[in-house]
């Protein structure tokens, strides 16, 4: 043995390490959306939530990580603590498809050419040659994230095979035979390792395969193994106990003492039970057989099925426990409704930042509700402009100064969030709520100014005309639809309810300068007071930002849709408005015929 022996082993359990995280990272993204809408749905019963946290952590290779989600979604009010529970113990289970994976080591090959392809020395570099393939291709659609995820499980079995030519030169000189001897003797000394290098390593799923690449030394026996793995159970659950208490309410930190509560239950449950069948001699032909990758992979799988079975029906139990150990924090007093408003803002937890869409997710569900709001208070305004209503005029003020906190949270949780991005689309989707944000703050603000001239008439003891009462309910009609057009184009990331946002808002365009004339030539007949003509005006100029806010957002969505466009975004929107386009001027026509006929008629009172 020399010192290059223990580099090669380091450097292939750092390969191994970053092969892990590389694929378990691509797997998030690619299944971080739809994981979400199942962990909101198949979360009815304690089984069903097993089975669903069983089937999440198998596919991303992270039982951290799930239970990490599941405390976020808590958190934010998705799901409850309850409906969490068996999300965990499934979550402990599927872990172990990992090392299922890895026992592909002990694989013999020999003489069949179809095995052979399964043999990690023939996936690794197949999988790296798929996956760069993959990323240089461009295709499919999410060709980086599916590359990514290929190249990482390439890279994980190289870091495999290069730990398992170290162990064979490690094995020439007793030290393996030596060190798993004394865990032998002492499985308090093999749980504390356990438990140390999975708490380090941050990932029972990479302990255990670093103990199946020492497993193909041939010197790992029953007696040496099984107090590790159960030591790496506690290991790995402290770590995910601390992530879930990062900046967490109180049942998000519930959701990492339960796991914590349950993998103690489970160390102590498997402990007695060997040491009992130890004694009585039920183990005596496992005891010191030797293991190898496949027997610690089957030996982790039944150890977590086993307690995980036998503690699922104590799910009420483990939550009456958590209930005791973290007590509830008080919550801040707000004015009015507005705590419930603003418990949208727990959405933006930050464990959610490892798992970037899962973040932009929250992102979005808060911008939904700021677009709610304002969108709210837009029609809010435009009834007191026809009857003055101090009540409404507070709840109008409360939303606004919610709107304002969200809008401010939700910008700094972007910042936080942009350091985690790993793709070009990620880093669009930012960018678009990022104007998004600002957009929807500015329809709060011109709703605002409605109320605000609104309430300035009544304390002047003024009032518009009938004329200009029936003027603005034909323009806010028009807004009506375009604000409409606006939240689906938003929600549903829609390109085709965008295209109908921009024709309406040159309409409105046009009605805010044919009622700006009306109004000057009734100010000039003296048929509206000065002060109330004002008013009018500035209410005008207000309308007419809010149909440029939403046409702002629509182009934003389509550059979003079509990243190719947003260099040529003006252009796009000069050659509609030049008249360019035969689809949009048939829209245009049509809607200024209607709204404009709408108006004639409101002018002569029909």
């Amino acid at each position: 043995m020399s010192i290059f022996n223990i580099i090669t082993l380091f450097g292939g359990l750092a390969m191994f390490l970053y092969g892990m995280r590389m694929m378990g990272d691509g797997l998030k993204e690619s299944s971080s959306g739809a994981l979400k809408g199942l962990m909101e749905r198949v979360t009815g019963t304690p089984v069903k939530a097993f089975l669903l946290g069983l089937t999440m952590t198998a596919v991303i290779q992270s039982s951290t990580a799930t239970i990490v989600i599941t405390s976020g979604l808590v958190g934010a009010g998705i799901i409850s603590l309850h409906q969490s529970l068996g999300i965990i113990i499934g979550a402990n289970v599927g872990t172990t498809v990992t090392g299922q994976i890895i026992r592909l080591l002990d694989l013999n090959a020999s003489g069949t050419a179809f095995l052979q392809f399964f043999k990690p020395s023939t996936l690794a570099p197949l999988a790296l040659i798929i996956g760069i393939v993959i990323i240089m291709s461009g295709k499919p659609k999410n060709s980086d994230k599916l590359g990514r995820i290929v190249i990482g499980f390439g890279i994980l079995f190289s870091g495999l095979l290069n730990m398992t030519d170290a162990v064979s030169a490690l094995t020439q000189t007793g030290i393996i035979e030596s060190l798993f001897s004394r865990l032998g003797e002492s499985p308090v000394l093999g749980y504390l390792i356990g438990a140390g290098v999975a708490f380090v390593l941050q990932s029972s799923s990479a302990t255990i395969g670093i103990l199946q690449a020492f497993s193909t030394s041939g010197q790992l026996t029953f007696n040496a193994i099984y107090a590790v793995l159960v030591g790496i159970y506690l290991g790995d659950c402290v770590t995910t106990a601390i992530v879930c208490n990062i900046g967490a309410k109180s049942d998000s930190k519930r959701v990492g003492v339960v796991n914590i509560l349950f993998n103690l239950s489970k160390t102590v449950i498997i402990l007695l039970a060997i040491t009992v069948a130890h004694r009585v001699g039920w183990l005596d032909g496992l005891w010191n057989r030797v293991v190898f990758s496949g027997d610690i992979a089957n030996t982790n799988t039944v150890f977590n099925l086993l307690c995980a079975l036998l503690m699922l029906p104590m799910v009420g139990v483990y939550e009456k426990l958590s209930h005791k150990l973290v007590k509830d924090t008080p919550a801040k007093a707000l004015p009015d409704d507005r705590t419930e408003k603003l418990q949208v803002l727990d959405r933006l937890n930050p464990v959610f930042l490892a798992t970037p869409g899962l973040a932009l997710n929250a992102c979005y569900d808060v911008q939904l509700e700021m677009f709610r709001l304002a969108r709210g208070n837009i029609n809010r305004a435009f009834d007191l402009v026809n009857r003055y209503d101090a009540a409404l005029m507070r709840q109008i003020r409360d939303d606004e100064e919610s709107l304002d906190a969200m809008a401010d949270r939700v910008s700094n949780y972007l910042m936080q969030v942009s350091a985690h991005l790993t793709s070009e689309h990620q880093v669009e989707i930012m960018n678009h709520y990022y104007s998004a944000i600002s957009e929807f703050e500015r329809l709060g603000d011109h709703a605002m100014n409605i109320a605000e001239d609104a309430e300035q008439l009544n304390g002047e003891g003024a009032a518009f005309s009938e004329y200009a009462l029936r003027e603005l309910s034909v323009v806010r009609d028009l807004i009506k639809a375009v604000l409409s057009y606006t939240g689906k184009t938003f929600e549903k990331c829609d390109a085709s309810a965008a295209r109908h946002i921009e024709p309406l808002e040159e309409v409105v365009d046009d009605m805010v300068n044919a009622l700006r004339q009306n109004h000057l030539e009734r100010l000039r007949e003296r048929k509206c007071s000065v002060l109330a003509g004002t008013v009018f005006l500035n209410m005008l100029s207000d309308i007419e930002r809010i149909s440029d806010i939403c046409s702002n957002v629509g182009v934003f969505t389509i550059a979003r849709i079509k990243p190719e466009m947003k260099h040529e975004i003006h252009d796009y929107v000069s050659r509609l408005h030049a008249g360019k386009d035969e689809a949009f001027n048939r829209e245009y026509h049509a809607a200024h015929d209607h709204y404009f006929e709408l108006l004639r008629a409101e002018e002569q009172g029909e």
